[in-house]
């Protein structure tokens, strides 16, 4: 039995999947012990869309840490987050347009989220927020309260509440405006749903099963806030940082988002860091009155400071991303052309897409076939449906060939009879 079996915890989960002991890693490469390499396509959930060890942002952090720079500061002004903040406007907010004031949570997507959240309840006076069928926000109380997954709310042991969950975009149907029903209910003096604090939203969900809302559902969707008084929270965690093309997820779209939430790659290097943007007149905290110890991750702000200065002074990783997703996509729907009956839809933005199967028991069996061959992928959706791709935005072309090449593979390796056997084991399973 391995130290990993003996000592750590039952809750792991994606050694199970991929249970190769790694040692190393560089771009869209993960190394095994024994030296066997594999095409990384989860890019750590969306943590490392400039893959792993990026040189650039390597070198800035060795930089940092030979000249004894701060690595935790809490909320202390350093040079290095004067230097981060300094860039962060000016190649991101400024151009844009956007007037956010920024505070730094701790370090991960679900402190983020926790933030926003306590942040509007604050500045609205209200306490229930809506969120969305299907959406993920974080594995915290608060967090899991406006998530959809039951398992993951299951976990929390307790009653989560001070909530309210609504169909996302399409979830009803392709024909059926979910907003009307969220409107309604929220102009109903007896719906039972108390005028909300805020709505918060993904514009693409990832662990939902790579759902991505149109630019008119968000429109009207942020004509509602607005209209309403409530305010607007994207979470950016893992769709934003150029995963769909622009930084933001919802440039595009023509919406004024009240909170933004970012983590997972806004360092660059996969070191722990996140980002509560909010409209300055929301910015009601009172000194130290929501903060956390390891707030302010200096070595992150370098690596971050490095990935905007690198990757975000002109569009050449957007058009890269665009172009690529575009690659990513017609093979996906080739390989769903080549499988009749086995795969349902190909859908995403930018480098998150995902395909889905038939039956939801296929798309983890392609998953390990698609290891098995070299490939990491996961899969998503709540009944983990779909095959969820999430190279990092750095991935060559090459790389992405190979890897449908794979996947394709995968998906050879599952006949008619094992897709009726599935089907039929869950058929029973629900009689």
């Amino acid at each position: 039995m391995s130290i990993f079996e003996r000592l750590e915890s039952e809750v792991r989960g994606y050694c199970r999947s991929w249970p190769a002991v790694f040692k190393s890693a560089h771009g869209h490469t993960m190394v095994a012990e024994d030296g066997t390499e594999y095409l990384d396509f989860f890019a750590g959930a969306g943590a490392l869309n400039y893959g792993h060890n990026h040189p650039v942002l390597i070198e800035a952090l060795q930089k940092h840490l030979s000249e004894q720079g701060f690595i935790h500061a809490l909320d202390i002004s350093t040079t290095t987050k004067r230097t981060f903040m300094e860039r962060f406007e000016d190649i991101i907010l400024k151009p844009r347009n956007l007037d956010y004031k920024v505070q730094f949570p701790g370090p991960t997507g679900t402190n983020a989220v926790e933030a926003a959240l306590k942040l509007a309840r604050k500045a609205t006076g209200r306490h229930r927020v809506v969120g969305f069928t299907n959406g993920f926000h974080g594995m915290t109380l608060g967090s899991l309260a406006v998530t959809g997954n039951a398992m993951k709310r299951g976990g929390a042991g307790v009653p989560l509440g001070d909530s309210t969950s609504m169909p996302y975009a399409n979830y009803l149907s392709d024909d059926m405006d979910s907003l009307h029903i969220l409107e309604a209910m929220i102009s109903g003096g007896s719906s039972g749903l108390d005028e909300p604090a805020a709505v918060i939203v993904e514009t693409t969900q990832g662990e939902g099963g790579i759902n991505p809302a149109s630019a008119q559902w968000m429109r009207n969707l942020d004509d509602i806030c607005k209209r309403h008084g409530i305010l607007l929270i994207v979470d950016d965690i893992q769709v934003g940082n150029g995963r769909t093309g622009p930084y933001f997820s919802f440039e595009e779209m023509g919406i004024d988002p009240d909170i933004v939430t970012l983590s997972k790659s806004i360092s660059g290097s996969g070191l722990p860091m996140a980002l509560v943007l909010m409209k300055p007149e929301h910015d009601v905290w009172a000194p130290g009155e929501h903060n956390g110890t390891f707030r302010g991750n200096n070595a992150a702000f370098v690596t971050a400071t490095a990935a905007l200065e690198h990757f975000w002074t002109d569009d050449e990783l957007t058009k890269s991303t665009v172009a690529k997703s575009d690659k990513v996509r017609a093979g996906l729907e080739s390989i769903m052309e080549g499988h009749p009956g086995l795969f349902t839809d190909v859908r995403g933005r930018g480098l998150i897409l995902g395909i889905e199967t038939a039956v939801p028991d296929i798309a983890g069996t392609i998953a390990q076939g698609a290891y098995e061959r070299g490939l990491i992928i996961e899969t998503a959706g709540a009944e983990d449906e779909v095959v969820k791709l999430l190279p990092p935005l750095i991935v060559t072309d090459e790389a992405i060939d190979q890897a449908l090449e794979i996947l394709n593979e995968a998906a050879d390796n599952i006949s008619d009879d094992m897709v009726a056997e599935l089907r039929a084991e869950r058929e029973e399973v629900r009689s």
